[in-house]
């Protein structure tokens, strides 16, 4: 099978900004004196800010009106925007740029589908935005393992479903994947949480995009 297009997750694929979001989780979790469980970064991993909260508040989530969840989640995302501002280039995970080099010299479209408003951000932070042909918008999709967010990104680069090879470091955005009109799902991280994935990588230095993707300059050259 040759692909067409690639689709990245953003959090603990490209970049660790994962860390950043913990870091302010904990800080809110402290300011409100919420027990932290030994498996709450596992559980935060793939989910929106509102599910995310949910995490955090767990059962006393109750006592909590609309309202009130929604200024936790604006304290909460104001200390993730200024913690950005400490990223730079230096942050990509091993073999982003390079993997992102290959498909932009090949002229492999790229695609963003991540759950992170703040995702643009992020982005310029690490240097990499002109790789982006599109970035979907998470508030025009229902959160993952929901489908939606991988086929506004195929639907953006305008290249079938089938066709595209997306990348992912959790259960929820594997499942999303899978569930793209057949999408192949990537999953980078740990074999044991990422099972159901149609590759498993530890890293994108791991991958190998020859055995994937045919260079749109190679196929033109065929034509």
């Amino acid at each position: 099978m040759i692909y067409r297009a690639a689709i990245f997750d953003l959090d603990g694929v490209i970049a660790d900004t994962a860390r950043l979001h913990l870091a302010a989780w904990q800080q809110l979790a402290e300011e409100l004196k919420l027990p932290w469980p030994e498996d709450t970064e596992e559980r935060l991993k793939g989910l929106e800010r509102m599910a995310s909260l949910e995490v955090i508040l767990g059962e006393q989530g109750r006592k909590f009106s609309k309202k009130e969840k929604h200024s936790l989640a604006s304290r909460k995302n104001k200390r993730y925007q200024a913690l950005i501002r400490s990223l730079s280039p230096r942050d990509l995970l091993p073999g982003a740029r390079e993997l992102m080099d290959w498909l932009n010299k090949s002229e492999i479209p790229i695609a963003l589908a991540s759950a992170s408003k703040n995702a643009p951000a992020v982005l310029h932070a690490l240097g990499i935005s002109n790789y982006f042909s599109f970035i979907a918008d998470p508030e025009q999709s229902a959160p993952k393992p929901s489908a939606d967010i991988f086929l506004a990104a195929a639907h953006g680069l305008q290249v079938e479903p089938d066709l595209c090879v997306a990348f992912e470091d959790a259960c929820a955005g594997i499942a999303a994947i899978k569930a793209a009109e057949g999408m192949t799902a990537i999953g980078v991280g740990c074999k044991s949480a990422l099972g159901s994935a149609d590759y498993i990588v530890s890293s994108l230095e791991e991958f190998a995009p020859k055995d994937f993707f045919l260079s749109a300059i190679k196929a033109a050259a065929i034509r």
